[in-house]
């Protein structure tokens, strides 16, 4: 099931931040958005949820246009993933994905047997299946986020939009997400996230689209994508782009680091302030 967004505008107030975006994910592939803070990420991904409606243009989720949707109506169709979730009570991990299948039944309604074998083969397919009755607070950030993605498989949705999924993880945490939500690209969702991460990004993504100031700076494959010019455009620091593995993977390095300029001697106060706010993004 596809995600279709064609010349999407919008605006908060006077101030536009979406600006003539276009972008096609498909089945089977992962779609990273990247870009500086600011530039319309978050904004992209709730008006393909729907959560905002004044926009220009359309967006249409395997060929329905999400405007002429209900609320349960987009809930059979794509699932969210959010950076962090924390519930007000101690529920259980087992629990945590049982709110994914309250689309698929009525309010006044409780899960039954289907429901509960809903979330028995999202635990496995995320391989969290021991975790099953441990308390949702009481897990890693890595298991929580897995639970919440786990959460969404629940929804029996194949269109998966995460919002900076491996944010304040630990490295092994985000490896460990990441290659998750690969596999399930594999499976044939399609997947878009939102990343501050431009490594992780090229080694992991099947696309990119780069936005900055609200319009598309580039959309494609990872190789495209990740040049030394658009990087340096996108981000407003000076990068190196580096190959490894027989340029299968690319890596950027802050040019201040290469000349190793951080010495007290060589190191200027706006220089240093740059790389540290690439350090941060």
């Amino acid at each position: 099931m596809s995600i279709e967004v064609r010349d999407l505008c919008f605006s908060y107030g006077n101030r536009t931040v979406l600006d003539g975006v276009n972008v096609t994910a498909q089945p089977g592939e992962l779609l990273s958005v990247i870009g500086p803070n600011g530039v319309g990420k978050s904004t992209l991904f709730h008006c393909i949820l729907g959560l905002y409606s004044n926009y220009r243009g359309s967006i249409l989720i395997g060929g329905h246009d999400i405007r002429g949707l209900s609320i349960q109506q987009r809930a059979r169709l794509i699932a969210y993933v959010p950076q962090s979730n924390y519930p007000s009570f101690n529920f259980s991990v087992s629990d945590m994905v049982l709110m994914g299948t309250s689309s698929h039944i009525s309010s006044i309604s409780t899960p039954g047997k289907k429901q509960l074998l809903l979330v028995e083969e999202a635990l496995d397919q995320l391989g969290i299946a021991h975790l099953r009755d441990r308390a949702y607070t009481r897990i890693s950030g890595g298991e929580r986020q897995l639970t919440i993605i786990a959460r969404a498989l629940a929804q029996q949705t194949k269109v998966l939009i995460l919002d900076e999924p491996v944010a304040n993880l630990d490295f092994g945490n985000q490896l460990l997400v990441l290659t998750q939500i690969k596999k399930l690209a594999h499976l044939g969702y399609t997947v878009m996230q939102a990343t501050h991460n431009p490594d992780q990004t090229f080694m992991f993504s099947d696309s990119v689209l780069a936005l900055k100031d609200g319009h598309v700076l580039a959309c494609g494959a990872p190789t495209d994508v990740a040049t030394e010019d658009l990087m340096q455009k996108l981000y407003a620091t000076d990068i190196e782009v580096a190959s490894l593995y027989n340029d299968n993977v690319r890596i950027c390095v802050p040019k201040v680091v290469i000349n190793n300029s951080y010495s007290p001697e060589k190191v200027t106060e706006n220089t240093l302030m740059e790389g540290l706010e690439y350090e941060m993004m």
